[in-house]
Order: structure tokens, then sequence, then C-alpha cells
């Protein structure tokens, strides 16, 4: 890859402040996944204020607003320019919507009583 892409800088591993600083620096995350499910990483770069440019899949398609908080699009280079000129502030705003008691009540909101008839056959 090094080879390919002499321009790109290779930063290797890392964790903690070392990766939130890497991260909050950067000017776009790129999520070139057709195949990733929610995409953690992408809230994760929302909340750090940097925008995220994907391709049109499960997972981007439910947390990326063109123009908004990045870009999705067929051609991941053109969600790459566009998402540059996402307001970063934005993104943090959108990913602060996010929490533990709004996934536990958006799950609960969800849940339906039991047929009787599966109740009947537990009780059996």
């Amino acid at each position: 890859m090094k080879a390919k892409y002499p321009d790109v800088e290779f930063v290797g591993y890392k964790h903690g402040e070392e990766l939130a600083t890497c991260m909050r620096d950067a000017d776009c995350f790129v999520f070139p996944s057709l195949t990733d499910t929610f995409g953690l990483v992408i809230l994760e770069s929302l909340a750090s204020g940097v925008p995220v440019a994907a391709y049109p899949a499960p997972g981007p398609i439910d947390l990326i607003q063109n123009g908004k908080n990045g870009w999705i699009s067929e051609d991941l280079a053109e969600s790459i320019r566009e998402a540059l000129k996402v307001d970063r502030n934005a993104c943090r705003a959108f990913a602060e919507t996010f929490s533990w008691e709004r996934c536990t009540d958006q799950f609960a909101s969800q849940l339906k009583p039991a047929p009787q008839a599966l109740l009947d056959q537990a009780v059996s």
C-alpha cells in the first residue's frame, strides 16, 4: 500500500488518547465498506466532529445525511469531496443525539407482548 500510495501517511496502530487525537485531526473519515453493519466507527468519527464519506450501504444510509454530517454516494471520490464541505460542529451535534438511554428507549418501544399461545406453551 505504501508503494501504491506514496503520498499517504500510514500511521500504524493507535489507541487511547493518541487514537482520539488522530481521529479529531482528520479532515474526513472514509468508510469504504459495502458489507459492514451499523458501523460504530461512523458515530465515533462524528463524535469527534469529523464528517463521513461512504457508499450508500446498510449502516451509512442509516446515519449519514448528505450535507449535514457527511456524504454518501456510489462514487466514493464524490462522497469525500462533498463530506469535506460539511460543518464539523453539525457532525458532533448529530453524534450527541445518540446515548445508551436513547438506544434502550428505542429498543423498548419495539417490544410487544408475547402472543397468548406462546405463553401457554411456556407454562405447560
